[in-house]
């Protein structure tokens, strides 16, 4: 039987879908537009030379194919995660010229020839969520794969939530991870 908090999680979900998806293609562009600009704007981007990013999916997560093809025109190592049995993930170097695997619930990751980065020689990872509250908790899609990830990550972690979709509170679990930094389209909060 599902958990008070599942429950909880699960009807934010539906709420946040419907709100992402009356969002018209020019203002996910412009939130997009903005949330990158926060982010290269970093002093932590900047210092990093490896960064863990993910593959957006359109509709659901901001389209960071570019935010990614731009870290790497700036001289970046980035991983994207490669999703594994039992809910558990690796970082697998991008590289331009590998095309991405399409895995589960539409994921783009790269395959198995590409390197694969430890977890210590990431300065910084970028947390994809279906939103985050003010505290920097994330409401993810349901599978842990970041939390299990982050519990040993000891580079810093960021959040892009959309205004449209930020949260006072998300329903929050012992197991749950938050990031250190979040970023909407008009704020950089430090968490």
């Amino acid at each position: 039987m599902a958990s008070t908090i599942d429950l909880e999680k699960g009807a934010l979900r539906r709420r946040v879908r419907e709100q992402l998806s009356a969002l018209t293609p020019e203002e996910l562009v412009q939130s997009d537009n903005a949330l990158f600009a926060r982010f290269l704007a970093l002093p932590q981007v900047e210092a990093a030379k490896t960064v863990f990013a993910f593959w957006g999916i359109p509709g659901k997560e901001p389209d960071t194919a570019r935010l990614v093809r731009e870290l790497v025109r700036r001289g970046k190592a980035v991983g994207l995660p490669r999703m594994l049995p039992e809910h558990r993930m690796e970082v697998r170097r991008y590289a331009p010229d590998k095309p991405l695997v399409t895995a589960s619930f539409g994921i783009s990751e790269p395959g198995e020839d590409c390197p694969l980065i430890r977890r210590e020689d990431i300065a910084l990872a970028l947390v994809p969520a279906m939103c985050y509250d003010r505290r920097g908790f994330r409401l993810g899609f349901g599978g842990g794969y970041y939390d299990r990830w982050l519990a040993g990550f000891a580079g810093a972690a960021v959040g892009l939530c959309r205004e449209a979709v930020l949260q006072e509170r998300v329903p929050v679990e012992g197991h749950d991870a938050r990031v250190d930094f979040l970023l909407t389209e008009g704020e950089s909060l430090s968490l």
